[in-house]
């Protein structure tokens, strides 16, 4: 009964579901609200789109449980319309964007696929064994803007080390370092990470919760959810020109 329904949803031009607000036209036809803006008139009969809602379907949609658009990846999970886009966000079935920084990488797949893009499109990333491991960020005073990038091994997972540099506005730079599981949110929660720098008897340490592949760097580097230090700092550290970080990843 249920799959009989969701069918009546269904856009005819991208096979999405129609969720509401439903609008349809003048004969009653319907079209999802992704494609409606891209369209002249009605894909089945060729009339007016309007501006007509259709309070019936609007009705009937409150009672229907629809499945995620990530289905045919292997999503099993059904939602009423009020909950489906918000699950659509974080659904680790959708599809993934290149994680690696720095690049132009229109790259998109699977969770499955990100590793095995990785090794065959981005070959000068270097992967390292073992939970604790020392990330060499080399020519660290070279200008511009530069990202670092390392991959560690470790409890059948596998981080994304990045070391970033950024030129602010007022001539200054500032370093962040971050660590991203290339995983799921619900598999990050699981692990710890640690960055040291040491040097010149000074330590520096930051621990918190990698991100997963789906979350990003972005945001938390925007945010300075991370380790951040400035050019002076770095240089405190640094033996000519390169940067040691001891990285440690833990199970919690």
């Amino acid at each position: 009964m249920s799959a009989d329904l969701t069918s009546l949803f269904e856009c005819l031009v991208c096979f999405d579901y129609i969720l509401p607000p439903i609008l349809q036209c003048e004969s009653g036809h319907l079209v999802c609200s992704s494609c409606r803006p891209k369209l002249s008139c009605c894909p089945t009969c060729r009339g007016r789109l309007g501006y007509i809602r259709n309070l019936a379907m609007e009705k009937v949609a409150r009672n229907v449980m629809f499945p995620c658009k990530y289905s045919n990846t292997g999503c099993t999970v059904t939602l009423v319309h009020t909950e489906k886009a918000e699950h659509e966000e974080a659904c680790e079935f959708r599809p993934y964007s290149c994680p690696c920084p720095g690049v132009s990488c229109s790259w998109q797949g699977g969770l499955d696929q990100v590793m095995p893009h990785l090794m065959m499109s981005h070959k000068c990333i270097s992967t390292l064994q073992g939970e604790n491991i020392v990330f060499l960020a080399t020519d660290i005073n070279l200008p511009g803007a530069i990202n670092w990038v390392m991959m560690q091994s470790c409890f059948n997972h596998h981080f994304m080390l990045v070391l970033e540099k950024q030129e602010k506005s007022d001539g200054h730079q500032q370093f962040f370092a971050i660590v991203q599981l290339i995983g799921s949110r619900k598999e990050a929660e699981n692990f710890a990470y640690r960055l040291e720098l040491n040097g010149h008897r000074r330590h520096l340490t930051w621990e918190a919760m990698p991100r997963s592949i789906h979350e990003g760097l972005s945001s938390a580097i925007i945010n300075s959810e991370c380790l951040v230090f400035n050019t002076s700092l770095a240089q405190l550290f640094a033996d000519n020109g390169n940067l040691r970080i001891n990285v440690t990843i833990s199970i919690v």
